[in-house]
């Protein structure tokens, strides 16, 4: 009795490879979107302990906000990085992303993967020099649940004390300038789109909760010319994702 061994054809193993090829790349992708998803969660308790600190503070020194390197100038211990300390006993590890590339190169320089908003840290001057009610302080702040304070920086911008700050009254209608302050995409899976809104990122309200909003929508409201990142003073101002 002979015994008959059936031998895989070429068509066979190509098929058998192309499957498993395929396999493979189920699993990696899924892998990278595991991946990405635990980042963007470290990178919003980051924002969240952050938010807690900035309460913290407020509450030490009446209702005020630590100031950023605007105001600070060559003074960067007075900046907010520095005045959290106290309390963040981890800050260094805080203040940096688990999702920012130079984020080595900005704790090497004392910076931070996190950037302020300029409409509530950075005092508000008019075109004739005059300053402009300041919203540093926690009570002045008429709808926390809708005010951003902090954001993911940018990949534009170089690792540097000084980059703690956006400057989001220069961001209506001009999407590029938003772009060179902040990474509306900082969370996706795979590379970045040309126009950055192929993912989301993590923003910090004022009343301490951390949401993730889509850089599509972001853009949208951008170039509509509404000021995504201006505190709401009345309940029509305010612009829901």
């Amino acid at each position: 009795m002979k015994n008959h061994r059936h031998a895989f054809t070429l068509i066979e193993l190509l098929v058998v490879i192309a499957i498993i090829a395929l396999l493979a790349g189920f699993l990696l992708s899924a892998l990278g979107g595991a991946r990405a998803k635990g980042r963007q969660s470290a990178c919003a308790s980051n924002l969240r302990q952050v938010g807690v600190a900035l309460i913290q503070y407020a509450g030490d020194n009446e209702g005020s906000l630590p100031e950023t390197t605007h105001t600070t100038g060559t003074k960067f211990k007075r900046a907010w990085i520095y005045a959290l300390k106290p309390y963040l006993k981890n800050i260094d590890a805080i203040r940096i992303s688990p999702a920012d590339p130079k984020g080595a190169e900005r704790l090497r320089a004392n910076g931070t993967s996190y950037v302020l908003n300029s409409y509530i840290f950075v005092p508000q001057v008019g075109p004739f020099g005059e300053v402009g009610e300041s919203l540093n302080k926690l009570q002045r702040i008429p709808h926390p649940a809708h005010t951003i304070l902090a954001f993911n920086i940018s990949d534009q911008q170089p690792p540097s004390v000084m980059n703690d700050h956006t400057h989001s009254d220069l961001w209506p209608g001009n999407w590029n300038r938003v772009c060179a302050d902040i990474q509306p995409d900082r969370h996706r899976t795979g590379g970045a789109e040309k126009d950055h809104t192929g993912g989301a990122a993590n923003y910090l309200h004022a009343d301490g909760h951390v949401a993730s909003i889509e850089a599509a929508f972001v853009k949208k409201q951008i170039e509509a010319g509404i000021p995504f990142a201006k505190p709401p003073l009345t309940q029509a101002e305010i612009q829901n994702p």
